[in-house]
């Protein structure tokens, strides 16, 4: 396909404007005008349409086929949601508008839906308060490390260092490092794919400021043992940071604040069925107990004693803003309603489903490819590739050959832990149809992977790119393809 400026002719236009009725070589200064001509692409307004039409024809996502990408819970994102996301008195607020006097009852909804929202996940969390300006959820995790840094430096602590077990996901040691701390990682039990208990003990000390814990871990595997976890951290005054990611596996089933946790994030843009994917938009809430709750960024929701909602900026020992305003409002807005919609038992009945497919896609592949940890997964399940790339076939072929089957590949590489990694995420969306047709693919590829590897290696030959050269594409935007 052409770039459009490749298909510019000149003269051609799209728009006619009227003749300028004011004078234009006076009005700007001759050093501030363009000696050149704007280089723009010259064409009709049905050749613009066509071109970003057949652009968008290229997209893949969940409206258009199966997206099974791990840890990173692609699900479907309710058409009823996105029509409240629309509603004018929501989508044309905004943030300066007064919010009680002179007009401000055109936002006390916005505030109250916010107010709601945080209780609501006060209670799906067991958190004691909410904040939800963080607009992603790496941006969750750097606001509540700086929480955990905000309360060490109250208490007068000198300490410094945060442990991260080695299945973690990748972005908790870079939102620990620019929060201040020098980060430790700590080995998976080779046995049960969870953190190591006897590690995590000869590496804990009174340096130690947290513990971060991602469960499920990026291995799909639910860590029974949190509660010792936490157990551990108190006793040498050390946090818990959950990063709740993959909160999409335990809805309505366990609650992280009554294990110990001490805060979390939670990404809308994963559990709660907001749109993800692009660089955006997203949103990262961070939920904390009460000795956390002084530390929260402002500006912060309070109801008045007239159920009026107004935004209040007194807390001493906030950490401070760490958003414009007070986050992806129509993301929050998106995530509440689809709440409201399931209510408690449909919120229970996510992680059900979403723990069910999973389980049933590892159980029907696990014969071809390897499971390196065989035991029940949670929302996502990891396998591995091993066996393919003794012939030559790696993770990266598979993926592709995936999307010449009409199917997004899952996640490849990660976790970092498992060679040849495959992370699978069904989500609980899918159909057991749907999952059919994908392990068919799956088991088509493992088989042609025995019988003829170069099907699998020249993969993908139907899409509009074909095989491209990673190196030259990852140094150079305009690369050449073989």
């Amino acid at each position: 396909m052409s770039l459009i400026f490749e298909k510019s002719i000149p003269g051609r236009r799209g728009i006619t404007l009227p003749r300028c009725d004011v004078p234009v070589d006076t009005a700007i200064p001759a050093n501030l005008k363009r000696q050149t001509t704007l280089p723009l692409a010259e064409l009709s307004e049905l050749d613009v349409v066509r071109h970003f039409t057949e652009l968008s024809r290229r997209n893949f996502g969940l409206d258009s086929g199966f997206y099974p990408l791990g840890s990173c819970t692609m699900k479907y994102n309710p058409k009823i949601s996105e029509k409240v996301a629309s509603l004018e008195g929501f989508m044309h607020l905004h943030p300066f508008l007064p919010q009680l006097r002179h007009g401000g009852l055109l936002v006390q909804g916005a505030l109250e839906v916010m107010h709601t929202f945080e209780h609501m996940l006060c209670e799906v969390a067991g958190m004691d308060a909410f904040t939800l300006h963080p607009m992603a959820g790496a941006h969750g995790e750097m606001t509540g490390m700086m929480l955990i840094a905000a309360y060490h430096r109250d208490k007068g602590n000198k300490k410094h260092v945060v442990l991260i077990p080695d299945e973690a996901h990748g972005t908790n040691p870079a939102s620990a490092a620019i929060a201040g701390f020098v980060t430790q990682s700590i080995p998976t039990n080779t046995q049960t794919g969870m953190l190591d208990i006897e590690a995590l003990e000869a590496a804990i000390n009174d340096d130690t400021a947290a513990i971060m814990l991602t469960n499920p871990n990026t291995l799909g595997i639910f860590n029974r043992h949190i509660a010792k976890v936490a157990e551990i951290a108190h006793r040498h005054d050390a946090l818990v940071y959950y990063d709740g990611a993959n909160l999409n596996a335990i809805l309505g089933q366990f609650r992280p604040g009554d294990a110990g946790v001490d805060v979390m994030h939670i990404n809308l843009h994963k559990t709660f069925a907001t749109p993800h994917g692009g660089g955006g938009p997203g949103a990262g809430p961070v939920g904390v107990r009460k000795h956390l709750e002084p530390y929260l960024p402002i500006s912060r929701i309070q109801k008045r004693k007239d159920n009026s909602y107004t935004l209040e900026y007194d807390f001493p020992k906030s950490i401070g803003y760490i958003a414009p305003f007070y986050g992806n409002f129509l993301v929050i807005l998106r995530a509440c309603a689809y709440c409201m919609l399931l209510g408690g038992d449909g919120l229970r009945k996510v992680s059900e489903n979403a723990v069910l497919n999973a389980n049933y896609v590892m159980n029907r592949l696990k014969d071809v490819y390897d499971l390196p940890y065989d035991q029940t997964c949670m929302h996502e399940c990891v396998l591995s590739a091993k066996r393919q790339a003794a012939n030559g076939v790696h993770a990266m072929d598979i993926a592709k050959a995936l999307m010449d089957r009409g199917f997004h590949p899952p996640t490849v590489y990660f976790p970092l832990i498992v060679k040849e990694a495959m992370m699978i995420e069904p989500t609980e969306c899918e159909s057991k149809e749907t999952l059919d047709r994908f392990i068919d693919a799956m088991r088509e590829i493992a088989a042609l992977a025995e019988t003829d590897p170069s099907k699998i290696t020249e993969a993908p030959c139907s899409t509009p790119v074909a095989r491209p050269d990673e190196q030259l594409a990852a140094r150079q935007m305009d690369f050449a393809c073989r």
